[in-house]
């Protein structure tokens, strides 16, 4: 990803005058935007946890349904085989390998933006809407924090949280982004540490819930950070957890692999306040286009994957986190 010049100075500015604002930054850095909140346009709804431009309520008793129709294994498999070549080459560790999901539901993607449970959320009218679960930097009083999320589970699974902990293959994953996102932190931040390693987020969907791991990355910025915001962007897009390591070379292998470019899906989008910032990796994703609904999704691939596994995955992580209400 290479932001424009022009973008980033944009933001440098909004951040020296203290200008409260919201950007969205798609994972080519073709396309971003950047508004004043005040200047939100009202075809854009977002919510975080500490901010948010509308009022969002739960679902009341109704019946929802979710289908998905996945790519076939076999192409699935071709795309995993010529990553697995690259890892065999040596020339990544970690290959984030994503594909699209057509999916038909009988929810609009206003409908979801207001039903689903998540602490990020974004909403682009009739373009595309997010459910995110997965912080990207958090910034608070000049300490920059980062929450990479690495390895998932079925919760039903006796002894869930054990097993994707005790997993070898997740391990390895989640160390490697791990280091590269203290890496990344070091960039703009000075005594970067691990404060929290391999935690468990609990993740509700309409049919079930997952487990996923998480750890804890901080930092201390300098002084004058919020002179520098799109400077700091710049240097961490994007985000690890959804590229690989090395993250140069992986994000090369990511274009030649998957079907489609992915725009905004793993972008970023988050709210600088004058002072603060919180942010999100734009995963759980749904998009509308001229041939219906379609989820993206994926997960990270090393030399340890079993490709079957990986399959199920990217398949368990096309859901909708929405509980309906009790009436």
């Amino acid at each position: 990803m290479q932001l424009g010049k022009d973008f980033i100075k944009e933001m440098n500015d909004l951040g020296k005058a203290r200008q409260p604002f919201l950007f969205i930054i798609d994972f080519e850095g073709l396309s971003p935007e950047v508004y004043r909140l005040t200047d939100v346009p009202d075809t854009i709804s977002y919510k975080t946890p500490g901010y948010q431009n509308t009022i969002v309520t739960g679902v009341k008793k109704r019946k929802i349904f979710l289908k998905k129709s996945p790519v076939p294994y076999i192409e699935y498999l071709t795309a995993f085989n010529h990553v697995l070549h690259h890892l065999k080459q040596g020339n990544s560790y970690l290959v984030n390998l994503t594909f699209p999901t057509p999916i038909e539901t009988n929810l609009t993607l206003d409908e979801i933006f207001e039903f689903s449970q998540a602490p990020f959320k974004l909403l682009l009218k009739d373009q595309f809407v997010v459910f995110s679960p997965e912080p990207f930097i958090r910034i608070r009083d000049g300490v920059i924090s980062s929450f990479p999320m690495k390895g998932t589970i079925d919760a039903s699974f006796p002894e869930a949280g054990c097993k994707l902990l005790a997993d070898p293959k997740e391990a390895a994953e989640h160390v490697t982004i791990v280091d590269l996102i203290r890496n990344d932190l070091s960039k703009v931040a000075s005594k970067v540490t691990v404060a929290r390693y391999r935690y468990i987020d609990r993740i509700r969907t309409i049919d079930k819930e997952i487990l996923q791991a998480s750890s804890e990355i901080r930092g201390i910025l300098p002084d004058d950070y919020w002179k520098h915001t799109g400077d700091i962007l710049a240097a961490l897009l994007p985000a690890g957890s959804i590229s690989g390591a090395p993250k140069k070379r992986t994000i090369e292998i990511i274009m030649e692999t998957e079907t489609v470019p992915r725009g905004f899906y793993t972008g970023v989008f988050g709210v600088f306040d004058g002072q603060n910032m919180e942010s999100a990796v734009m995963i759980r994703f749904i998009e509308q286009t001229t041939d219906g609904l379609r989820y993206r999704s994926g997960g990270g691939v090393t030399h340890l994957s079993n490709p079957e596994a990986e399959y199920r995955e990217m398949i368990d992580k096309v859901y909708l986190p929405i509980k309906p209400k009790r009436t």
